[in-house]
């Protein structure tokens, strides 16, 4: 395992270990519609305070029928993901996979539906047979790994003939042309890729009070300065270089052709 993956699990292990509150269900940035005419997102009262982060899922799936569909989630954290498309997308079966054991553990105590299972694992080691799923979703985590292109190739294998990887994530400007290149040269076909940088901004300010009272309750004062950058709270450097447009945010969709690489 590299460093680079050592230090995120270290990192979401404390979080999972020490943050045990099932409230805390997503760690992503969000995302707002920024048509005013769009129709919003029917959710639960329960699911409401999530909506920002839920919506993020809800852009990155709405295009692939996940009815009957065997889904993976690959970096599920804290579950939240993988449980809203299990209760809400009617796929047959639903796998939230993560690096820590801490988190994993947590999202087995407190997310449950029909079909939703974890299994802790790591990304460029996936532990399932070949062609087991029929989407991989993959949502603001492949930054954390030491090689995307290993990781393209492990999702390229867990796929069946035809099936989809859904994928957002965040990359500095320069970082984002080298991860589009990768995913463009890599072993699945790019089909859709959406710059959603302003979607993605405008959903950390609409949450920020939100934000805000979670660090207050759930995260020890000393450690506050950085745990504001890490969650993107206004005045913070990260949203700072969103805002600047230095960050960048692309969705993309991805798929498997039906003949096997040589």
């Amino acid at each position: 395992m590299s460093m680079r993956q050592l230090g995120w699990r270290a990192l979401y292990e404390v979080l999972g270990a020490r943050v045990r509150r099932p409230e805390w269900a997503f760690m992503n940035y969000g995302y707002a519609p920024l048509d005013a005419d769009e129709q919003p997102l029917a959710l639960e009262p329960a699911d409401e305070p999530d909506r920002m982060c839920i919506q993020l899922y809800d852009h990155v799936t709405r295009d692939v029928d996940l009815r009957g569909a065997d889904v993976l989630e690959v970096g599920c954290g804290r579950g939240g993901g993988s449980s809203f498309l299990a209760r809400y997308r009617a796929p047959r079966t639903t796998t939230g996979v993560d690096l820590s054991r801490a988190a994993v553990a947590l999202c087995r105590r407190h997310r449950h539906a029909p079909g939703l299972t974890f299994v802790q694992g790591d990304a460029l080691d996936l532990p399932f047979p070949d062609e087991s799923f029929d989407v991989v979703v993959n949502v603001e985590s492949s930054h954390c790994y030491p090689s995307v292109e290993a990781f393209l190739a492990e999702v390229h294998r867990v796929l069946r003939p035809g099936g989809s990887l859904l994928l957002a994530d965040l990359r500095g400007r320069d970082d984002m042309v080298e991860l589009l290149a990768t995913l463009r040269h890599g072993p699945l076909e790019v089909v859709e890729l959406h710059d959603i940088t302003a979607n993605v901004c405008a959903a950390l300010e609409l949450d920020d009070d939100r934000r805000r009272a979670l660090l207050e309750a759930w995260i020890p004062r000393a450690v506050h300065r950085p745990f504001e950058r890490f969650a993107a709270v206004k005045g913070s450097s990260t949203h700072a270089r969103f805002r600047s447009g230095e960050n960048r945010y692309t969705s993309a969709r991805l798929v498997r052709g039906t003949t096997a690489l040589a």
